[in-house]
């Protein structure tokens, strides 16, 4: 990646300060494999206390700098049987069980309250992530990713019913930020890195486990994002 600009959140007006281990909390600007990108290393999580308007702040700046498609990642817990650390899961649809709507409130002029949330992960893009898993020789699955606001890890019996509602896999963000880009008209992928098993799949649960996992991993993933990247400089007019 050729990084231009590299800017800590925290000298953005409108930015809340990342407070996550394994999130630097920066915007950087570049081009990855052709395309012109900007990266927001991090994010801040609703379970943090920020309410939803800062949580989706930073797709809205997005929206705002003339972004057209997101990219959205995530660490997970693995819910499907099969999955297993380290497995890369591409989103075909989400289920938002965090308690409630970033679209909640006062809605900005121009934009629709009532959003249409019927293919919320574009089929163009998940075809370029197919594209690229396979360039770069990376197994990965799709799948259905539930949201819950955290930030404890879930009950076995929770679990059991998210599995029952048809959900793959589980965590604490992305559906916020997806709703919010929909709603500015952006297309959007979604890439989940199972980086445990959900609760009563596995040993106990820690965060430690989360970040061991993905640095394992973060170089398939690299190579997964640096193909959908070139992929979609081949595919899109720019």
């Amino acid at each position: 990646m050729e990084i231009s600009a590299a800017v800590p959140y925290a000298r953005l007006p409108g930015f809340p300060p990342t407070g996550v281990p394994g999130h630097s909390g920066e915007l950087l600007a570049g081009h990855l494999s052709g395309t012109p990108i900007l990266v927001l290393s991090g994010r801040v999580h609703y379970y943090e206390g920020h309410p939803m308007s800062a949580v989706t702040f930073a797709v809205r700046l997005l929206a705002a700098c003339g972004i057209r498609d997101l990219l959205l990642t995530n660490a997970a817990g693995g819910i499907r049987p099969g999955f297993k650390p380290g497995d890369f899961m591409m989103l075909k649809d989400h289920i938002n069980l965090m308690g409630t709507s970033p679209l909640r409130g006062v809605t900005s002029p121009g934009l629709g309250r009532f959003v249409d949330m019927s293919t919320a992960y574009d089929p163009a893009l998940q075809r370029l992530l197919r594209q690229a898993a396979r360039q770069a020789r990376v197994k990965l699955h799709s799948g259905v990713y539930l949201a819950v606001s955290g930030p404890n890890y879930e009950t076995p019996a929770e679990i059991r019913a998210f599995a029952r509602l048809g959900a793959d896999a589980v965590g604490m963000s992305t559906v916020p930020e997806t709703i919010v880009a929909r709603q500015c008209g952006l297309r959007v992928a979604g890439l989940s890195c199972i980086t445990n098993l959900a609760a009563g799949y596995g040993r106990s649960l820690s965060h430690d486990e989360v970040l061991d996992t993905a640095e394992k991993v973060k170089q398939q993933g690299a190579a997964l994002i640096a193909g959908f990247a070139e992929s979609y400089a081949r595919n899109n007019t720019l």
